[in-house]
């Protein structure tokens, strides 16, 4: 399974920086390419919660549904897909000098054969422009 792995300092309290990234309205603010992350339980946070994710990939849109596999206020969000493409996030949160560190490790399975090289083919690409615009993003929006 691909991997991409980030890792950050962000000029604002940590608990700032987690109750942003945590709160599921904010994703597609933040996220390059996701434009729907909606909650699928009443539980919107923590161990349990699920949420129905679309993300643009060039032409093409990515569905999943993800489920919080594990949480700990202000340290870390653990997201597993549970149905449709197969994208798995963890972000981990911890005092840095003056912030937050922000580790962020992104991975995902390819389907086989013809399909899944030509979503590669423009999947790895988007991989790195995504992540530092979704660094971006949450600099200004956090700011």
């Amino acid at each position: 399974m691909p991997q991409v792995s980030h890792t950050s300092v962000i000029d604002v309290g940590r608990e700032q920086v987690f109750a942003y990234i945590n709160d599921h309205a904010n994703v597609p603010k933040f996220m390059f390419g996701i434009t729907t992350f909606d909650a699928l339980t009443e539980q919107t946070e923590g161990k349990g919660s699920r949420f129905v994710v679309a993300m643009n990939v060039g032409p093409k849109t990515l569905k999943s549904t993800v489920e919080t596999v594990d949480w700990v206020e202000n340290e870390l969000i653990d997201l597993k897909s549970i149905e449709g493409f197969v994208a798995n996030t963890t972000w981990r949160f911890a005092d840095a000098d003056g912030g937050t560190k922000v580790d962020v490790l992104f991975s995902y399975e390819l389907p086989g054969g013809l399909a899944g090289r030509a979503l590669g083919v423009i999947l790895e690409p988007f991989i790195g422009q995504a992540v530092k615009q979704t660094e971006s993003n949450l600099r200004s929006q956090l700011a």
